[in-house]
């Protein structure tokens, strides 16, 4: 029977779990492949590193080119993180006419062109399921279960960090600080916690969900990304009351020559699936013009469900290889001559309703001014609730407004024109609300 050696840039959770997977699977993964699969060389920063898998039988070295420069490996994966050394590990693979599995979302989302251009170029296989989602097949479902959809959009709860803490603060009416001191203690969040908690991973994700889905290859710096920070119980507690919940959404939707591409908190009906993904899960809800709405929901991060999806891809480029070819799909679902140059929209074009808590004096007025503002500005008002007096005039009260559909560019303007007013005590909360097609 056949073997196919894999060479494995980076030992880290990922890279182990990978490990494990082909080993603890190997009779399976024989069984269905009709081949052996088999690690048999890996680079990282410190081999002599002790691991949480025994490395027999792998040939362990700093030097990139017992990978890159071997030609008995026959499929490359990079699991080493980053978009430095990483970026190089994936060109010099496909330039030297090997496929790659990544699941490198930094790597995918902020080098798009340069990386599907090579894939392209060499006419060859990339794999990277485990880049959005972890062990949830989303990318395959796009690539080939909705291949004869057009997708109208994609949203999804896709960093399990944020999920946690505003689940968290939903269940227990905790503030954000300590519901993310504790999740740094169990293990969900990192030291530093930025790149989960202000978006960014998130948007790396959904910049791969829509170069795939509409395939192209978007700027990711043009990707709105506002992360959970500001998010206080109160909102969660008010939000509750009128039928929401909070939830961080990656939001992507075609918009006829352009592209939506946005992530930041949002009221989303409690009645709606995604409502009731909870804790460190992820999910992900595409709408197709055939098969309507759709979800994916499983865990996003860990050595086994990341590590399944690498394997998967690497069983996926297994098989091309024993069949003769190196590209059955192409990399973004897409033909090279009909990949697309879609630009993104800017958030202050969009329109949305919004959820608006502004925290005021209780004087005669004050919302009649507020308002006046609004209206100036073609915003209309859906409801608004005031949910207590205050105990001395000089107390601030808060007053929450929900907005009819409306420009963004609007609703700011409104925003700081109404900061300015003598009655406003404090900064004004605005969380986006998504109705769904």
């Amino acid at each position: 029977m056949r073997t196919i050696n894999v060479g494995l840039f980076g030992l880290g959770v990922v890279g182990c779990g990978v490990i494990s997977i082909l080993r603890r699977n190997r009779g399976l993964i024989r069984a269905r492949l009709g081949a052996d699969l088999r690690v048999t060389h890996a680079v990282t920063a410190n081999p002599k590193k002790k691991r949480s898998v025994a490395l027999r039988g792998i040939s362990v070295s700093k030097d990139p080119a017992t990978i890159l420069s071997n030609p008995g490996i026959d499929i490359v994966v990079e699991l080493v993180g980053g978009t430095t050394h990483a970026k190089s590990y994936v060109l010099g693979a496909l330039d030297a006419g090997k496929p790659v599995v990544t699941a490198n979302k930094a790597l995918l989302a902020e080098h798009a062109r340069e990386i599907f251009g090579r894939v392209y170029e060499k006419e060859l296989s990339i794999g990277f399921e485990a880049s959005v989602a972890g062990g949830i097949p989303v990318l395959r479902s796009l690539k080939e279960g909705l291949s004869g959809d057009h997708i109208r959009e994609i949203v999804g709860i896709v960093n399990g960090t944020s999920n946690y803490i505003l689940s968290k603060m939903s269940a227990e009416g905790t503030p954000f600080a300590e519901v993310l001191a504790e999740a740094q203690r169990l293990g969900y969040a990192e030291r530093d916690p930025t790149f989960d908690v202000e978006g960014h991973d998130a948007a790396h994700k959904l910049a791969i969900l829509v170069n795939l889905a509409y395939g192209t290859t978007i700027d990711y710096s043009k990707i709105y990304k506002e992360g959970i920070s500001r998010i206080t119980p109160t909102d969660i507690t008010y939000a509750r009351q009128m039928g929401y919940v909070v939830k961080l959404l990656a939001i992507g939707k075609l918009s006829g020559q352009r592209v939506e591409a946005r992530v930041h908190p949002t009221l989303i009906s409690v009645d709606h699936q995604l409502a009731a993904v909870n804790g460190v899960f992820n999910a992900v809800f595409i709408t197709g013009d055939n098969v309507d709405a759709t979800m994916s929901y499983g865990r996003g991060a860990g050595a086994l469900p990341t590590g399944s999806a690498v394997v998967s891809d690497i069983i996926d480029l297994a098989r091309n290889q024993l069949a003769g070819i190196q590209q059955k799909i192409p990399a973004l679902s897409v033909t090279k001559g009909e990949l697309r140059n879609l630009s993104v929209v800017p958030i202050h074009e969009l329109e949305s309703e919004y959820y608006l808590r502004f925290q005021v004096l209780d004087r005669v007025g004050v919302l009649a001014s507020m308002t006046k503002i609004m209206g100036n500005n073609n915003i209309s008002i859906q409801s608004m609730v005031q949910p207590a007096q205050a105990d001395h005039p000089e107390d601030p009260v808060q007053v929450i407004l929900i907005t009819h559909r409306a420009r963004d560019r609007d609703v700011q303007k409104s925003l700081r024109q109404i900061a300015k007013l003598n009655f406003i005590t404090g900064p004004t909360q605005l969380i986006r609300i998504e109705s769904f097609e």
